[in-house]
């Protein structure tokens, strides 16, 4: 049940990570920064994060004033607790999976995919499915030579107009878009050297750089 989780960032000063972990009954247990799951009843506030309602396996929280509704097996997100919806934040957190992976939504374009964190990849990784499916002009890229198990195949270099986790927003990040299919976007070294990545145990966080 440790499973859905929501990053969220707010000011550099209020910035904090929450997660629901999972559901004891009809309390929401929560993690806040780090913290050991806290059953938290429906009207309770916990480290400034209130449950509105639970239904299921899902918690209506309130966070910096807006309502966010999180679901125990969702990928992790991020979004802003203040601020204008879509506004570039600082922050990002993620949690591993149970295969250890870091899988989280993001948007390429302004179009939503899955990203599988990948620090072995020198760039944004992109299937030629998932390119069409977000309507990415990838024929009009350089045509380079790619290494893989199976033998030489050709792909196209590009460069995506943005790549957004949570409300991270990065722009200008250099991509790649191959024939082979793939589990997920890999979101490679192009995008996460814009980042400070600190890893704790099963959990990543991304500072932006400056």
């Amino acid at each position: 049940m440790l499973a859905g989780l929501l990053a969220v960032s707010a000011t550099a000063s209020l910035a904090q990570s929450v997660a629901l972990a999972g559901m004891m009954g009809a309390k929401a247990l929560v993690i806040v920064d780090g913290s050991p799951p806290k059953g938290v009843a429906v009207g309770e506030t916990f480290r400034g994060i209130k449950i509105v309602s639970t239904q299921g396996d899902s918690a209506v929280m309130e966070i910096g004033g807006k309502r966010h509704t999180l679901r125990v097996g969702d990928a992790p997100a991020s979004v802003g607790s203040s601020g204008e919806a879509g506004a570039s934040g600082n922050r990002v957190v993620l949690t591993a999976g149970t295969n250890g992976h870091f899988v989280t939504q993001g948007q390429i374009n302004g179009r939503t995919v899955q990203m599988l964190v990948d620090t072995g990849a020198s760039v944004v990784s992109i299937s030629m499915d998932d390119a069409e499916r977000m309507g990415i002009s990838y024929k009009g890229g350089q045509l380079v030579a790619m290494n893989t198990a199976n033998g030489v195949t050709r792909a196209w270099r590009i460069k995506l107009a943005s790549v957004k986790v949570g409300d991270v927003l990065v722009s200008d990040v250099d991509a790649v878009v191959s024939p082979g299919a793939m589990p997920a976007v890999l979101l490679g070294n192009s995008f996460l050297t814009r980042f400070q990545m600190t890893r704790t145990n099963d959990q990543m966080v991304l500072e932006r750089r400056y």
